[in-house]
């Protein structure tokens, strides 16, 4: 499986553990936060990875950039959209 292709399976992985809504999963807790807290959890991770870009290592820009896509990914699931929704814009700007 390539790394691009896990993103699926972390999207089916956050499906599946909200679905469940085990208490004990942070994807779960985060989702039944809401959309305002997952929101503000991605911009603290914008945050935090805009600033390893200029002022941490490499292996820390990687790290925080995963704690984005991830809060991002969670986001995007709770909204009704996934990857495809925002790939497919990327591909129409593309387009244009």
């Amino acid at each position: 499986m390539s790394q691009l292709e896990f993103l699926e399976t972390l999207e089916r992985i956050i499906d599946a553990r909200i679905d469940a809504g085990d208490e004990q999963s942070y994807t779960a807790r985060l989702a039944a936060a809401g959309t305002i807290a997952i929101a503000q959890k991605v911009g603290e991770e914008g945050v935090e990875t805009a600033l390893a870009a200029v002022s941490e290592t490499p292996a820390r820009l990687i790290s925080e950039s995963a704690d984005l896509v991830f809060h991002l990914l969670v986001l995007l699931r709770v909204s009704g959209l996934g990857l495809t929704d925002v790939a497919a814009e990327l591909e129409r700007r593309h387009r244009s």
